[in-house]
């Protein structure tokens, strides 16, 4: 089918000032851009309206959704036309039986866990073909650290041999061959935590020799915030490997008002020729599972020692201690407030009512301490119980989105009763709110920001902008009314301002209706580093 977009303002993911335009679209692709006379099956008058590059979410946690919502609205409505999954070290490929066994219950606070028939892959190209069956938007894949460790250390807290190590940079060329993109990693989520910098370095090389970039969830964003990001930079540094800084941010109580202390850190690694992007979303708090703010020594050997050691008095003290007095290392070496952790999805309904309550609310509904409550709902809740953690900074938000090698992410958790708003929001309110309305950077800016810089990142072949021959991944949005209207207390609501959404060519997004396409891909790694 030929579409014509008529008299279109062309922002075209390069940051250059936008223009008007007639955009063809035909046979999957931008056929033509300018005064454009040949016929069409359709003729969209986009008089008004924006037309820019697809969305490209650089940190999703869609892997399993896009697969059992085909709809996958909460992305497609807000323009997303291409996501990164496998993030935080911790995804569905490559797995064994065990493997799998075990991540579908660790991470069912991130993902639900629809039972076993769903997986009907092992491996990374298998997870790709799977996609390629049909789903609504583009996926790239990183390899997830924390899944190759667990293949061959297990889940305890050991160090790796020379011998592992070796290992799991044979897992990550065969994953990499495969497809995918890059390798990420969860250092504050077991086992990725219990790696070392050799391990890391040593894995990051094989990365970088193969064209992929390191994308990891790092040590701590709390307490130790810059000290681990330097960690980060030097390792891939000594590595060869570019660096992507998944959600960037300076947040919980000691990094108040130093946002500015990142860029500085970056700025000066760049200068010095480091290969550095990062990505952020447009909110305060975050969101994670209850699980992860336990200690790393309580999480070792799996879910269900962990479940041991919360029925272990003994342990039960060391815990509290780590989490009240110490600062647990999973909660970024910063003593817990239980006011500011809101549960936002449990896997038990007998446990619906917790939903939209902090855990200190639950205390006193139950006439418990806090911590208390805490651990029966963990226990109660087999570890599945998703959070929301309101410890951002509205300064630091802003200083970091500006940095000149931000992109967007939504870090969008899909599963819970009530989950972030920023899994539908992210990326109108980075243009309505922060562009529109705050005048943190121009429309250009902003629509580069989300297109042609995670595009450059990604080393994507033919897509994140609009140019003639490119893929036809395309947004048409209204600047004057796009807007977030998912909430907190309401987060499953649709953008407004995005009547049109094309991709790969089809209409995924019609007149502001969803239509019945699954026009998405698995974008792979190419032989020459490059993805399509």
């Amino acid at each position: 089918m030929r579409t014509l977009v008529r008299h279109a303002a062309v922002v075209d993911g390069t940051e250059s000032d936008r223009y008007t335009a007639d955009v063809l679209v035909d046979g999957g692709r931008i056929a033509a851009i300018g005064t454009v006379r040949e016929s069409a099956d359709r003729v969209i008058d986009a008089d008004g309206l924006v037309l820019s590059p697809g969305f490209i979410d650089m940190h999703s946690h869609s892997d399993l959704q896009i697969l059992l919502d085909t709809e996958h609205l909460a992305k497609i409505s807000q323009g997303c036309t291409t996501e990164v999954f496998g993030q935080d070290g911790l995804s569905y490929a490559p797995v064994d039986d065990a493997a799998l066994a075990m991540l579908r219950r660790k991470i069912a606070g991130w993902n639900s866990d629809p039972g076993p028939e769903t997986f009907t892959w092992r491996s990374v190209g298998q997870y790709l073909d799977r996609l390629d069956q049909g789903v609504a938007g583009n996926a790239a894949y990183l390899v997830p650290h924390g899944v190759v460790r667990a293949l061959v250390c297990g889940w305890d807290d050991v160090p790796a041999t020379d011998a592992d190590i070796a290992a799991m940079q044979e897992i990550v060329r065969v994953a990499m061959a495969e497809g995918a993109v890059g390798m990420s990693a969860g250092l504050t989520y077991t086992p990725g935590m219990y790696a070392g910098s050799a391990e890391l370095i040593a894995l990051c090389r094989t990365v970088g020799e193969l064209g992929g970039f390191f994308a990891p969830h790092h040590r701590s964003y709390g307490k130790g915030a810059l000290d681990a990001y330097a960690e980060m930079i030097d390792l891939t540094t000594r590595a060869g490997c570019p660096l992507h800084l998944a959600h960037a941010c300076m947040n919980f109580s000691p990094n108040k008002g130093r946002g500015a202390e990142l860029v500085e850190l970056l700025d000066g690694a760049i200068a010095r020729g480091a290969d550095i992007t990062l990505d952020t979303y447009p909110y305060l708090p975050g969101a994670t599972t209850l699980s992860a703010v336990l200690p790393s020594w309580s999480s070792s050997g799996g879910l269900d020692e962990t479940l041991r050691r919360l029925h272990d008095p003994s342990a039960l003290a060391r815990i509290k201690d780590d989490l009240e007095v110490r600062g647990s290392d999973g909660h970024h070496g910063v003593v817990v407030d239980w006011d500011m952790i809101e549960i936002s999805g449990v896997t038990n309904p007998d446990l619906d009512g917790a939903v939209g309550r902090t855990v200190a609310q639950l205390a006193h509904d139950h006439g418990k301490a806090p911590f208390d409550a805490f651990v029966d709902l963990l226990v109660r809740d087999d570890l599945g119980t998703g959070i929301l953690h309101h410890i951002g900074h509205e300064e630091n938000v802003r200083t970091i989105m500006r940095h000149s090698r931000h992109t967007g992410g939504s870090d969008g958790i899909l599963v819970g009763a009530k989950p972030h708003p920023r899994a539908w929001g992210t990326f109108p309110r980075y243009l309505g709110h922060y562009s529109r309305d705050l005048g943190v950077f121009s429309l250009e800016e902003c629509v580069g920001h989300l297109t042609g810089r995670a595009a450059a990142r990604l080393r994507l072949h033919d897509r994140g902008l609009v140019r003639t021959g490119y893929a036809a991944d395309l947004v048409l949005f209204d600047p004057a009314t796009i807007a977030d209207t998912a909430t907190y207390p309401d987060p499953r609501q649709a953008a407004t301002g995005i009547p049109y959404v094309f991709v790969n060519g089809e209409l995924a997004m019609d007149d502001g209706r969803r239509t019945s396409a699954l026009a998405g891909k698995a974008l792979r790694r190419r032989a020459d580093g490059s993805v399509a």
